[in-house]
């Protein structure tokens, strides 16, 4: 019953070839007579179907051969093959259809409606098929004979050809499992207590068999030449939208159309040059989008081009596939406590999103003027200027985005403030020679830049002077490491009317990295004393 793949038709043949042997074994009725007289009809029309479409597949492989104006020697052998296959069915057809209108005539012919004179005559069937008891001289064991012969024939050209398709009981597949019906050689089986009709949708069934195993055959030979036809087993609706995002109050726009793919045939498709993944005839073309130039509204108009190959035999068909496609600019949103600029040569911390990317956004990060160090979460980035603008590229999964441009503003110098035991010292009204035991200088960071970057916003005096002055002539001076000094020592030496000179040295702000930075600053401070 078949190799390889089967078409609807070869499909629906064989079903019939199932439901005609499970008729076979049932008690012959009126009704039964008329559903084997309805598959014998419904085969031959499906056979008669066949034989034209044979018929043509040799045509077009002689048309294919003649438009070759120099047929090489193989194009000559597969014409002469396709002709020989042609002919060795059209033989076994013809003494099949020679045996139906013998049974026909043997049986009383057809009566005035056109109806068989007499559809069951299980006798006369046997003695024409089968012969006289035990002589086996029927015409069954002939057809046997010419059915194996031809199955012999077209293994050369049909790879999938069985050994036999005259089958014993033993050797069918459906009879071999019934005990009446394993041991009855291939006459016996087929036309032993068989009426008309039954034995006339056997013949069909042998028929439709023969040319089912022709087609495939003169199938392979038309490919040699590029003249086969292709048939689509599978046909679907498909559309394409000219986009599949849709503002609303604007119109959507979609082509719709059939396409259809084969199973016999298996087509090449490329993209760019590459091999593209066919699933089920159906080719997937992925990649990245990009653009360089947007338009004024961020949209990017670009192509691209494809190839779908079918290779007949070494002869290529190539149809070339150009699509529209519109790259949109992807926005990308910087959030951090200020935007405006980036302070320079400290951490700003950003956090860098592009919505439009969704799940698939897989953030990296460089930065001219400066450098970006990425961070734990997806979009998180410092940023750290070295420049008086700094510009941050964004790609994702390896593919450039785009890029945000900062200026960059200096750090804010820290306010100095000097204090005495914890207290702001009055410069103006001055304070008691006593009292200099604990005096501290700090260096107060600016509100708004420590709440921007409170890590950055570290600051320690590490260095600073103190004179004692008379005058104008300097009486004592005392050199203090670190924010906090005593004074005491002034005390001794000083009268009314004197001052002391605080005069700051060394300022040191500790980074992100806790690492001390200089910090530019000279200030001092005059204090009189009372």
């Amino acid at each position: 019953m078949a190799g390889g793949k089967e078409t609807p038709r070869q499909k629906m043949i064989g079903m019939m070839y199932l439901v005609l042997t499970a008729l076979l074994a049932l008690q012959v009725s009126s009704a039964i007579l008329l559903k084997f007289q309805f598959l014998d009809e419904s085969l031959k029309t499906v056979n008669d179907k066949t034989v034209t479409d044979n018929a043509g597949v040799v045509s077009n492989i002689q048309t294919a051969v003649a438009e070759n104006k120099a047929p090489s020697a193989n194009d000559k052998r597969v014409l002469a093959n396709a002709q020989k296959v042609r002919q060795e069915t059209s033989e076994v057809i013809s003494y099949i259809r020679g045996l139906r209108e013998m049974l026909i005539e043997k049986t009383g012919g057809t009566n005035e409606e056109g109806n068989y004179a007499n559809p069951s005559a299980e006798d006369i069937v046997a003695i024409n098929m089968i012969g006289a008891a035990n002589k086996n001289n029927g015409a069954a064991y002939e057809l046997e004979d010419k059915l194996n012969q031809y199955a012999k024939f077209m293994k050369d050209y049909n790879p999938d050809m069985p050994a036999k398709l005259a089958l014993s009981g033993k050797e069918d597949p459906v009879a071999s499992e019934d005990k009446a019906q394993r041991n009855k050689d291939f006459a016996q089986l087929n036309f032993e207590a068989t009426p008309l009709v039954a034995a006339l949708a056997v013949l069909s069934q042998k028929e439709s068999e023969v040319l089912k195993y022709e087609a495939d055959a003169l199938q392979k030979l038309a490919q040699q030449v590029g003249a086969d036809i292709i048939k689509f087993e599978k046909i679907f609706a498909m559309a394409r939208a000219e986009s599949k995002t849709v503002a609303a109050g604007t119109k959507y726009k979609a082509d719709m159309f059939i396409a259809a793919s084969s199973e016999n045939i298996v087509p090449k498709m490329s993209f760019q040059g590459k091999q593209v993944k066919v699933v089920n005839g159906v080719g997937q073309v992925e990649f990245v989008a990009s653009a360089s130039n947007y338009d004024a509204d961020g949209n990017s108009k670009q192509t691209w081009k494809g190839q779908v190959t079918i290779n007949q035999n070494g002869r290529d068909t190539t149809f070339t596939v150009t699509e529209e496609y519109v790259v949109a600019k992807p926005v990308i949103q910087v959030q951090s406590a200020s935007v405006q600029a980036l302070y320079f040569q400290a951490a700003n911390e950003l956090n860098i999103q592009v919505p439009a990317l969704g799940a698939v956004y897989d953030p990296s990060f460089s930065a001219s003027g400066g450098s970006a160090i990425k961070g734990a979460k997806k979009g998180e980035v410092t940023i750290i200027p070295n420049a008086t603008q700094v510009t941050i590229n964004v790609s994702s999964g390896g593919n450039s985005i785009g890029s945000e441009t900062f200026k960059v503003r200096p750090i804010p110098k820290p306010e100095l403030v000097a204090l005495v035991n914890g207290k702001p010292l009055d410069f103006k009204r001055g304070v008691p020679a006593a009292s200099l035991r604990g005096v501290e200088i700090q260096a107060i960071p600016d509100e708004g830049f420590k709440q921007l970057l409170p890590n950055e916003a570290r600051y320690r005096v590490t260095k600073w002077r103190a004179y004692l002055v008379r005058n104008n002539q300097l009486v004592d001076q005392q050199e203090i490491n670190g924010p906090s000094g005593n004074l005491s020592s002034f005390a001794a030496k000083a009268n009314k009317g004197d001052r002391v000179v605080m005069e700051v040295l060394d300022v040191k702000r500790l980074n992100y990295k806790g690492t001390a930075v200089d910090v530019n600053i000279e200030d001092n401070f005059t204090l009189p004393l009372n």
